[in-house]
């Protein structure tokens, strides 16, 4: 009865991200070995993945997200196909790949202008082309969304500061910005059981 309730547990979970390929072994394990995060980890996922502040089509393009920045290639394809399958454009999807590539390189630099605090690196100019920001397929909103997960996921304080602001000024809800970090936060927890 309990190999039951876990497989259908675990089979849960992987249909809840479109997920069709054999699961990964250290989920299986998890599941023998410690059900109830198994359990806890379905919840938690299939949750994110329905905030009422999100889109089905936004959060799968925010789960995708995250797994193309922590590089779990299974798990991406299985996103991604959620994502089409939600009704996502071809050219939101790559601009979900620009935005994540994007928000690398301005994670790295702009933790480096940060944690120097000196004057002439905060006074020089980057030369970062930022253009696909001006005017995204998916929107200024979302692509400010989506940037400001990704500089959560990445750790910087400065771009998350500056993306959440702008966010704020946009007439974004706070309840809106909480949903999707609550999304990435557990996306990237799922991402454990896939690298």
């Amino acid at each position: 009865m309990e190999n039951t309730i876990i497989n259908e547990t675990l089979e849960g979970l992987l249909n809840t991200i479109n997920y069709t390929s054999d699961a990964p072994k250290a989920l299986v394990d998890m599941g023998h070995i410690e059900a109830r995060y198994l359990k806890d980890l379905k919840i938690n996922v299939g949750n994110a993945l329905k905030y009422e502040n999100l889109s089905e089509k936004e959060s799968a393009l925010l789960a995708l997200s995250v797994t193309i920045n922590e590089k779990t290639k299974t798990l991406e394809h299985a996103l991604l196909e959620k994502a089409k399958l939600a009704g996502a454009s071809q050219e939101e999807i790559l601009e979900t790949y620009a935005c994540v590539s994007l928000l690398n390189v301005n994670n790295v630099f702009y933790r480096f202008r940060h944690f120097t605090k000196k004057e002439f690196y905060q006074t020089t100019p980057a030369g970062i082309k930022m253009t696909v920001m001006g005017n995204p397929t998916m929107g200024k909103e979302f692509f400010e969304l989506m940037s400001l997960g990704i500089s959560s996921l990445n750790g910087c304080e400065l771009c998350v500061n500056a993306h959440e602001e702008s966010l704020i000024k946009m007439g974004t809800s706070q309840q809106r910005i909480y949903d999707a970090v609550r999304l990435f936060a557990n996306i990237k927890g799922l991402t454990v059981f896939f690298n």
